[in-house]
């Protein structure tokens, strides 16, 4: 087994498994939901909070953070761990996902990406080893490599050049990361889309490399979910059982219990903390629009099975009062709950699969999933 990553337990009706992943700020149970800081916070709670819900790792994302405060600012003031005072492991993504979403602002070549800010046009080139840099720098427990893949449908010509640089990058990634003695961790990225082929030969680029780490990248962005299950179920066979595996940007949870039947082990999404604040709230009997007028009177938790603060405390009615009035205490309590659902979630996967009842909850929560509307 990998020295920081260690299995515990097995699935037996499935890949889903459970580990440890030691890091130099802490050990993370998985499979394990990081909820997202881009910005060196998750939004609408503090830190304390996030804690308090059960979180033990958070993903930051390096190009923000480069772009402000600045890299400079956050190695003068401390590292990023000093500098937002969160003291669990991190993991920052790399920009790969920015090259994609700003698409109009950028320029990819072998050499690396150039790009404007989207902040204020200022011209930027980065090299994946000025990642590699910029992560080592901010002092990350889990730094990720710059990656490249195209927009959904994309053709095979666009494919294959996006292997080839993510490749390519891997590469120039792990020998810059091996010039440093560290601690931390770096984790390649694969591509391929869901073309078979083309998956399987980025994952064998990345196995010679020998990464701490594999993710799953350029996925979920319309595929077919057959595909999407199948090219999980070949990445399942072909990376290897101890090292940790990483579905990137995806949260709607039939997707994470399907993720982690095929053995994958981490997962981020802004889902919970975005529609938290847009007032989608997630139940123990599907989602629930707490604008709706039928709540105007509800003096219901929004949640009678779940245990947080907000379900503890407040009434749908009171919601619905706080998010029509567009108060701040709206989002703090909506992200609240939303981000204590998922963790208590992830909880009962990891003590499902422990017990071999891993089946039956997998098949309640797509059941769960599917009720787009809490019934009346």
């Amino acid at each position: 087994m990998s020295a920081a990553f260690r299995l515990t337990a097995q699935d037996a009706g499935s890949a889903a498994r459970t580990g440890l992943l030691e890091t130099p700020h802490g050990t993370v149970e998985t499979p394990a939901f990081m909820p997202v800081g881009s910005q060196g916070t998750v939004k609408g709670l503090t830190h304390a909070q996030v804690e308090s819900l059960g979180a033990e790792i958070m993903l930051v994302n390096s190009y923000h953070m480069a772009l402000r405060p600045g890299v400079e600012t956050v190695e003068a003031l401390g590292g990023l761990h000093k500098f937002i005072s969160w003291p669990r492991p991190i993991l920052t993504d790399s920009g790969g996902f920015q090259i994609y979403s700003l698409s109009s602002l950028v320029h990819v070549s072998d050499e690396g990406v150039r790009f404007a800010s989207h902040l204020d046009g200022t011209k930027i080139f980065l090299r994946p080893e000025d990642v590699v840099d910029l992560q080592l720098r901010l002092g990350t427990d889990i730094l990720m490599c710059l990656d490249n893949f195209p927009p959904y449908p994309y053709s095979d010509e666009a494919l294959r050049e996006s292997v080839r640089l993510t490749g390519l990058w891997a590469g120039r990634s792990k020998t810059r990361f091996a010039e440093h003695d560290t601690q931390q961790q770096l984790w390649g990225i694969c591509q391929g889309g869901v073309h078979a082929d083309l998956r399987t030969r980025s994952i064998e680029d990345l196995l010679e490399l020998d990464f701490s780490g594999y993710a799953y990248g350029g996925l979920g962005l319309g595929e077919p979910k057959t595909r999407l299950f199948e090219t999980l179920e070949l990445g399942q066979r072909l990376l290897p059982a101890d090292r940790p595996r990483y579905l990137m940007g995806m949260g709607y949870m039939e997707d994470v219990v399907e993720a982690v039947a095929r053995g994958v082990d981490f997962f981020d999404c802004v889902l919970p903390t975005r529609n938290a604040r847009n007032g989608t709230l997630f139940t123990s009997t599907g989602r629930l629009a707490i604008k709706n007028v039928k709540y105007a009177r509800d003096e219901r938790p929004l949640d009678k099975a779940c245990g947080c603060y907000t379900c503890r405390n407040f009434s749908r009615a009171y919601l619905r009062h706080l998010f029509e009035r567009n108060e701040i205490t709206s989002a703090v309590l909506n992200t609240l709950h939303n981000l204590y659902f998922y963790l208590d979630i992830f909880r009962k996967i990891r003590h499902s699969i422990q017990s071999d009842s891993f089946d039956s909850l997998k098949k309640s929560l797509i059941t769960n999933a599917s009720q787009k509307e809490e019934p009346t």
